[in-house]
């Protein structure tokens, strides 16, 4: 029965890795005359555009995340602790959809330049305006906006596991709060920061909605127009290669930090230090920290977002098409969260049954969660085609008739970009899951008669729900939000709420998107809450950690 997991395992491993090998085929098709052309007149603007961006989006997200986790951890005011989960409330917004909601609240006619002209005495856009959000520096600053909870947790929990006796020494020598935290605290955490920043940056990457709104060219855009404007799919696959190496580069960078980090947990050894107190001009500035990433990366999109939706049914009532769209989103979604969660847990419990033999497969099945949700799309093509031939060939020998394509271009394409693109989540939360379950319940079971099916469904899935459960929530919100996959492998006439934000903002109708978005956005704040449940609870264990705790490294 063990080979049986071992072979469930290698299975989704295949499943994981079969967009990859697709994109190279798919990318050796190309004609020769391809390359000059991308070489001249694509990749040039498209990778300075990508390069650029990426370097602007870690630049903000590490100072927004690291000076609110700072601020967080070292001092006490007002609203400490509210910041602690209010700082993660971007997660729950899009990319595409704040870039949806600035779209119109920046416009040259929108609420805030249009008060600002009247506050100012101005009467139209011709005499006051601001700089044009359409532009790589606004693509920028609203990319670090939304992203820089990634740098914040990681940073956060490893500032409250520092030494206070460590963060002391270049107290006694004289050097102020400031300087201790520069040259100390920063270059012990750099490791954690650099594992935050990557993560965004690979979000940054896959994103599509918000860099085509703003009018920034990224590879990403650049493989979606050239498959859907020029009906190239090879050109699109020969982009997304350069975009899976710089992926490569991204998860080595992420890879080395987290071999750095496992190094310095012996500068987190003895008691922890304790926040500061600070006068009324340190809080206020400390509360003003907080806010004002809260308030850009999610409040000030999210209320204009309520107001359009309130605005837009009180004249015309619920959009019909919405609840066809929400009902798409919500089947897909769910019945990839299923199957994801089903082949995480093969992969993972493989793990727990065959040992090391099985740990390939398990790290080869989270390739997907590393690669943007384009590549993905563009890798299968490959493989569906593949598979439908091969049935049909079969069909049209042995019965006589022709099955068509049975993957390619349906629903199913679709379900299985989602489950390679988040087929990580559930296998990395279900095997951290069962690490904790010990091994005698394994034994005792065995000894009992069961199988290891039988102790897999009897004992390791019940004493993991909440982990399999957390894993399904996040899968399930990512599901509902992914935007690029979407696009590209959607069935015909098939609309979720994602592409329906995305259709309105291009044809610029943002009251209409405004419901759908809302939407989103709402469906968004369940893993938030989660995340910030579980980051409270370590906050709370690791205060009341011995130093014995202290002292064992933060968990990859």
């Amino acid at each position: 029965m063990t080979r049986g997991w071992l072979i469930a395992g290698f299975g989704a491993a295949a499943l994981a890795l079969a967009p990859v090998l697709g994109l190279a085929g798919l990318a050796a098709q190309g004609s020769g005359e391809l390359w000059p052309h991308l070489w001249s007149f694509v990749l040039p603007q498209a990778a300075k555009e990508t390069t650029t961006l990426l370097l602007g989006v870690g630049l903000v997200v590490s100072i927004v995340g690291v000076g609110t986790a700072w601020t967080v951890a070292a001092f006490r005011f007002p609203g400490r602790g509210l910041f602690e989960w209010a700082l993660l409330l971007p997660l729950a917004m899009p990319a595409y959809v704040a870039a949806f909601a600035y779209a119109d609240l920046l416009h040259p006619l929108g609420p805030v330049q249009s008060g600002l002209r009247w506050l100012l005495g101005f009467s139209s856009p011709r005499e006051f305006r601001l700089p044009d959000i359409r532009s790589m520096g606004g693509c920028v600053l609203l990319l670090g906006a939304t992203l820089y909870p990634y740098v914040y947790l990681t940073a956060r929990a490893t500032f409250a596991m520092q030494s206070a006796a460590v963060l002391e020494v270049p107290r006694t020598l004289g050097a102020g709060p400031l300087r201790a935290f520069f040259t100390v605290a920063l270059p012990l955490a750099r490791p954690a920061i650099a594992v935050g920043a990557a993560l965004a940056l690979m979000e940054a990457l896959n994103d599509v909605g918000a860099a085509e709104f703003l009018g920034v060219r990224t590879l990403t855009v650049s493989v979606y127009s050239t498959w859907v404007n020029r009906s190239s799919v090879e050109g699109a696959a020969q982009i997304a290669l350069m975009m899976l190496a710089l992926v490569v580069a991204l998860v080595a960078l992420e890879r080395w930090a987290r071999r750095k980090q496992r190094s310095m947990s012996s500068a987190r050894q003895g008691r922890r230090a304790s926040p500061r107190e600070l006068g009324p001009l340190g809080q206020a500035l400390c509360v003003a920290i907080c806010a004002a990433p809260v308030l850009v990366g999610f409040g000030a999109p999210a209320l204009h977002l309520a107001g359009e939706a309130f605005a837009r049914v009180r004249a015309f009532g619920m959009p019909p098409e919405l609840f066809r769209e929400a009902a798409n989103s919500f089947a897909f979604a769910s019945l990839a969260t299923a199957a994801a969660v089903a082949l995480g847990f093969a992969a993972a419990y493989a793990v727990r049954v065959c040992g090391a033999p099985a740990r390939p497969a398990l790290r080869a099945a989270g390739v997907g969660y590393a690669m943007p949700g384009v590549v993905v799309a563009v890798g299968l093509l490959t493989p569906l085609a593949a598979f439908d031939n091969a049935v049909d060939g079969l069909a049209r020998e042995w019965l006589g008739v022709s099955t068509g394509l049975l993957l390619s271009g349906s629903g199913a394409a679709l379900i299985y970009a989602y489950v390679v693109r988040f087929l990580a989540i559930p296998a990395g939360a279900i095997e951290a899951g069962l690490a904790r379950i010990p091994t005698s319940l394994d034994d005792t079971a065995r000894s009992l008669g069961q199988t290891p099916t039988g102790v897999a469904w009897r004992i390791h899935a019940p004493l993991a729900a909440p982990a399999i459960g957390a894993a399904a929530l996040l899968v399930f919100v990512d599901c509902m939000k992914e935007l690029p996959a979407t696009l590209l492998l959607r069935p015909l006439n098939f609309e979720t709420l994602a592409t329906h934000v995305y259709g309105e903002a291009a044809r610029g109708s943002y009251e209409s998107g405004a419901v759908a978005a809302l939407a989103i956005v709402i469906v968004g704040l369940a893993p938030v809450a989660l995340i910030a449940k579980a980051s409270g609870r370590a906050a709370v264990a690791h205060a009341a950690a011995g130093p014995a705790q202290a002292a064992a490294p933060e968990p990859a």
